[in-house]
C-alpha cells in the first residue's frame, strides 16, 4: 500500500483538488467518484447527492472544508491542503468502501491531521474514485485555529501503512529509507497508457539519463549522448553565462498547450541534478596510472568477480561505490547484449538502479575499472565476440548482484534488498538467451572421450564431491571444450581448474558447470606461464567448494537441483 503526501497553496487549492477527485480525470479514468470518509461522517457528497447540481454541492464541501482557514484571515498558513493518494497494490484484493473509510481514519491519524477522538483537528474526506485507491484532502488549519502538530508525517504514514497491510493481509511493501527516485505520477501512468506504452515519461528519462552518464567521460558527453539517443536537452544557463543545470523532454511528449513536457535532472533522480552528476564524474575520472591493454570482456569480468570481496571484506563506503557501478554496468550492457537477452537486461538495470542508492557515500575508487572497461566494451565494435564475452560478465554480475543482495539486508536496506533480489531474475533469464548459443557451439567443438576422461580426472582429484554432478550436466561437452582451447593456448588444464575452483565457491553458482565454464574461458585468455611455474599452483589454489566462504549470501541463489547420474560417454 503506498501513501504519498502532496501539500498545495493558493485561495483555490482546496476547490481545484476537490474538482479533480469529483470530476472524469484527465483520461476519463475516475468512475463513480463518492465520498467513504470525513471528518464527522455527514459531510456533503458531490457524488452521492443525485437531487441537486454536483457542482453546488462541491461547492459546500468546499466551503466546510476551508471554514477554518478563512476564519483565520491574513494569519492563514500559505500552505492549506494536505493531500495524500493511498493505493493499492496491483495483487492486493478489491477492498470495500467500509474497509477504505477505516484505512483512511487510521492515516490521518498517523500523520497528525486528525488524531484519534480529537474533536477540535482539521476537517478532511476520503474519496474514491477507483478500485485500486482513495484521495485523502485535508485543510491544515483545526477546527480551533491552531495549526496540526504532523511532525516527521510521511514516515509515521509509511510505518502505519505497514501496519494497514498485516493487518488487512494485503501486500507488504519494504520500508524506505528515503533514497529512492520520484515515482511517476498517477496522471504520468495514464498518459503512458493513452500512448500505448507501458513506462512513463519520467522512467523512460531516468533510464537513458542514466545509461549517458554510464558511457561519458565529462557533461559535454553526457548531453551529446542524451541528444544522440533522441532525448531534447535545454540547459539552464545563469546570468554569468555558466550552465547551472539541465531539463529533458522527450520528442512528442507534449502538455495541453503543445508544449514539450520537460523534467529538470533532480526530478528524475536525487544523483541525476547537474552537480551530483559532475561530481559523480570527477569521482571516477581516469585513474593515475592507465589501464593495461587487453580484453575489455575480460578485465570487466575479472573487476566484477571481485565485487563479493569488496562486500565482505571491504568497509562500507567502498561496498557503496561497487554498487553504484555495478549499476552503471547494468544501464550499459543492454547495448552489447542480442534482442532476445536485451529486454531482460533493460529490465534487470531498471530494477537494480532502487539497489543504488543508499545513505552511504559512495567511495568509487576502486570500481574504476569496471567502468572503464565497460565504456571500451561500448566504444570498439570488434569487442563485441561471439556472446562468450557477455555470457561470461553475466555469470559474474549474478553472483555480484547475490551478494549486493546480502549485504542490502545486513545493512536493513528492504527496499534495497528486495531490488537486488529481483534484479536477479532478470539476470538469469538474460544469460539463458545469452549463454544457451555460446554453449551449444562449444560443445560441437568438444575434445575426443580420451581427452574428455584425462579432464575427469583432473576433476576427481579437485572436487572428488561434485564430479559426478558436473559430469552429468549438459554443460559439461561445453567445459571440456573450454578447457581443451585452454590448454591449446599453453595452459596446465589441472592448474587452470584449481585457479578457477580457487577463485570464490561454487555454491555461490546457480549452475556450477555453466560457472566453471566461463572460469576457464576467462582464465584461459591469459598470458600463460611456464611449466614449472604453473604446477605448484594447481596445489596451492585447489580448494575444496563444498565450504561455502559465504554461506548468507549463496543462500541467496536458487541451488542447483542435482542431475540423476547417468554416465555419458
Amino acid at each position: 500500500m503506498i501513501p504519498k503526501i502532496i501539500l498545495s497553496r493558493g485561495d483555490r487549492a482546496t476547490r481545484r483538488l476537490i474538482g479533480y477527485l469529483y470530476g472524469p480525470g484527465s483520461a476519463n479514468e475516475h468512475t463513480d467518484p463518492h465520498m467513504v470518509a470525513s471528518w464527522n461522517g455527514f459531510a456533503p457528497d458531490p457524488g452521492r447527492s443525485p437531487h441537486r447540481n454536483p457542482k453546488d454541492v462541491e461547492d459546500q464541501l468546499v466551503a466546510q472544508l476551508d471554514q477554518a482557514v478563512r476564519m483565520l484571515g491574513d494569519k492563514a498558513p500559505e500552505t492549506t491542503v494536505w493531500h495524500c493518494p493511498v493505493r493499492a497494490a496491483p495483487e492486493d484484493p478489491i477492498l470495500t468502501d467500509a474497509q477504505w473509510a477505516d484505512i483512511a481514519r487510521r492515516i490521518v491519524a498517523a500523520a497528525g491531521i486528525a488524531p484519534e477522538s480529537d474533536e477540535e483537528a482539521c476537517r478532511w474526506v476520503a474519496v474514491r474514485h477507483a478500485d485500486d485507491h482513495i484521495h485523502i484532502a485535508a485543510t491544515l488549519v483545526r477546527q480551533d485555529g491552531r495549526r496540526p502538530r504532523r511532525d516527521h508525517d510521511i514516515r509515521a504514514v509509511q510505518r502505519e501503512a505497514r501496519k494497514i497491510e498485516i493487518d488487512l493481509g494485503l501486500r507488504r511493501l519494504k520500508s524506505g529509507d528515503g533514497t529512492a527516485a520520484k515515482r511517476p505520477t498517477s496522471k504520468e501512468h495514464f498518459k503512458a497508457k493513452r500512448q500505448g506504452r507501458d513506462t512513463t515519461t519520467r522512467e523512460i528519462l531516468r533510464a537513458r539519463v542514466r545509461r549517458a552518464v554510464a558511457a561519458a567521460s565529462n557533461e559535454r558527453e553526457v548531453f551529446a549522448l542524451l541528444e544522440a539517443s533522441g532525448v531534447k536537452v535545454r540547459p539552464k544557463v545563469g546570468q554569468s553565462g555558466d550552465v547551472l543545470g539541465y531539463s529533458v523532454a522527450l520528442p512528442g511528449d507534449i502538455n495541453k498547450g503543445g508544449e514539450p513536457v520537460w523534467f529538470s535532472g533532480s526530478t528524475l533522480a536525487g544523483d541525476l541534478s547537474l552537480p551530483k552528476i559532475r561530481q559523480h564524474l570527477a569521482d571516477v575520472g581516469p585513474p593515475s596510472v592507465p589501464m593495461r591493454p587487453a580484453d575489455p570482456w575480460h578485465q570487466a569480468t575479472a573487476a566484477t568477480e571481485r565485487i563479493p570481496d569488496h562486500f565482505t571484506r571491504g568497509d562500507d563506503h567502498t561496498a557503496q561505490g561497487q554498487l553504484v557501478v555495478l549499476g552503471e554496468a547494468l544501464d550499459l550492457l543492454p547495448l552489447t547484449a542480442p534482442a532476445k537477452a536485451r529486454k531482460e537486461l533493460e529490465r534487470a538495470a531498471a530494477v537494480f538502479e532502487r539497489a543504488t542508492r543508499s545513505r552511504i557515500t559512495a567511495d568509487l575508487d576502486s570500481a574504476r575499472v569496471l567502468r572503464r572497461s565497460v565504456q571500451t566494451i561500448l566504444r570498439t565494435p570488434t569487442t563485441t565476440g561471439d556472446g562468450a564475452g557477455l555470457a561470461m560478465l553475466l555469470d559474474a554480475a549474478v553472483i555480484a548482484v547475490a551478494f549486493a543482495s546480502h549485504w542490502h539486508r545486513t545493512h536493513q536496506h528492504a527496499q534495497q534488498e528486495a531490488a537486488a533480489e529481483q534484479t536477479l531474475i532478470h539476470l538469469r533469464n538474460a544469460n539463458e538467451h545469452v549463454a544457451a548459443p555460446v554453449l551449444k557451439d562449444l560443445a560441437h567443438r568438444t575434445p575426443g572421450p580420451e581427452t574428455q576422461r584425462r579432464y575427469a580426472r583432473h576433476l576427481q582429484q579437485a572436487v572428488p564431491e561434485l564430479v559426478d554432478r558436473i559430469l552429468q550436466d549438459p554443460a559439461w561437452d561445453a567445459l571440456a571444450t573450454a578447457l581443451a582451447d585452454a590448454e591449446t593456448a599453453g595452459h596446465n588444464p589441472a592448474t587452470l581448474l584449481g585457479q578457477a575452483l580457487g577463485q570464490r565457491t561454487l555454491d555461490d553458482a546457480r549452475n556450477l558447470t555453466r560457472t566453471l565454464t566461463w572460469r576457464i574461458h576467462h582464465l584461459g585468455q591469459r598470458h600463460t606461464g611456464s611449466p614449472r611455474a604453473q604446477a605448484p599452483t594447481a596445489r596451492s589454489t585447489t580448494r575444496r567448494p563444498g565450504i561455502p566462504s559465504h554461506p548468507s549470501a549463496a543462500a541467496t541463489l536458487a541451488a542447483t537441483p542435482q542431475q540423476p547420474k547417468v554416465r555419458r560417454r
